[in-house]
């Protein structure tokens, strides 16, 4: 992000099935954050709804939403011109 804007350096946008997933999704982040590296985000928002939760990291802002709110608001789009960095999902642990 930081080519284009001042406030962070990455957006991280993911997707959940439906809203409890995606809250289920922002909560492990949430803790692993807090447990593994003492960090709790500056702004918290759409806990409640679930179905767009951001959680502001000041350096990296996370977004996780329901497929439908992701295919709405289309953030791919509207800053299509910069640059992305493909992750593969993790297997999950047995």
């Amino acid at each position: 992000m930081r080519p284009v804007c001042t406030y962070t350096d990455f957006f991280v946008l993911c997707t959940g099935r439906n809203p409890r997933q995606t809250k289920a999704i922002h909560d492990e982040v949430h803790a692993t954050l807090k447990r593994e590296h003492r960090l709790l985000p500056h702004s918290l928002d759409g806990a409640s709804e679930a179905t767009w939760i951001i959680s502001d990291y000041l350096d990296v802002v996370l977004h996780v939403f329901t497929r439908e709110a992701r295919a709405f608001y289309r953030l791919e789009d509207l800053w299509g011109d910069v640059p992305v960095i493909g992750l593969e999902p993790e297997a999950a642990a047995s």
